[in-house]
């Protein structure tokens, strides 16, 4: 996958509103490559590459955790940006996710 991809894949994450998650999954499945939500993650990864800001706490896995956690310089900080924006977390796991799910097939156009 290329560079322009990783661009595409960021530019969706800073379409999340505040207060708002998504999955790696959805992601994929709304650039057309449902079967490559592990590398939004690793994309997700080299986020700071980009020349805007990338929200990436917002996204997720399916079932809401935070398995990308460990990507933000503090085992704690992806959790307390998202309680700041309004997610209740309880053992690394998003209470209200279907409430705050931000799905981009549906929020935003091709």
């Amino acid at each position: 996958m290329s560079g322009q991809f990783f661009d595409e894949i960021y530019r969706v994450v800073a379409s999340i509103p505040y207060g708002r998650v998504t999955t790696y999954g959805a992601i994929a499945r709304y650039l057309g490559t449902g079967r490559s939500a592990r590398m939004v993650g690793w994309a997700l990864n080299k986020c700071y590459t980009a020349s805007f800001p990338v929200p990436a706490h917002r996204v997720v896995n399916r079932k809401g955790m935070l398995t990308g956690k460990h990507y933000f310089g503090g085992e704690h900080l992806m959790r307390q940006l998202l309680e700041q924006e309004g997610a209740i977390i309880d053992n690394d796991t998003i209470l209200n996710f279907t409430e705050i799910f931000w799905d981009p097939e549906k929020e935003l156009r091709k």
